[in-house]
């Protein structure tokens, strides 16, 4: 009898890539001309980066400066879940941006709906924040790793521990 492979479905963020890019963007901040004087400040704190500008103008751009960054170290910006901007102390702004690790349980019942309509002769199951994929063919596997790639579920999507 042939022996079942697997791999999982994940969500996961570089945390040391984000971190360098956090730290890239806040000296180009400290560089850049049209920041000069400016309030505006990049902060990573555990799994949020927090925004500080002196208007909704600079924060856009401190934004962008920041997204620029994460592309260039491969982070992927469905990782980002931007919060408000709200108003702060001494007349700035500041947003709050969430680093989402790992799948919800709705994305990954999504994804098992997904697996289960594409009739591919696999078995999938939500293991807490990640999605195991298990079938006796790896062609099915691979079938179904190239039909999420497909899908644009709004969330990165990592496929590890291919066995």
């Amino acid at each position: 009898m042939a022996k079942e492979s697997s791999f999982d479905i994940v969500s996961q963020v570089e945390m040391p890539e984000v971190s360098n890019a956090v730290h890239q963007a806040q000296k180009e901040i400290e560089q850049r001309f049209d920041f000069k004087n400016s309030k505006s400040s990049i902060e990573l704190q555990d799994d949020k980066i927090i925004l500080v500008s002196d208007d909704d103008f600079k924060l856009r751009n401190v934004v962008d400066i920041l997204e620029s960054k994460l592309v260039k170290r491969q982070v992927s910006l469905k990782a980002l879940d931007y919060g408000k901007v709200i108003p702060a102390a001494s007349d700035t702004v500041r947003q709050e941006v969430k680093l989402v690790q790992g799948i919800s349980q709705e994305k990954a019942k999504q994804i098992n709906k997904l697996i289960k309509e594409s009739k591919i002769k696999v078995a999938s199951s939500i293991q807490g924040d990640q999605v195991r994929v298990s079938g006796k063919d790896k062609d099915d596997l691979q079938s179904i790793i190239v039909l999420l790639r497909q899908q644009d579920l709004g969330v990165d999507l990592q496929f590890i521990n291919y066995r």
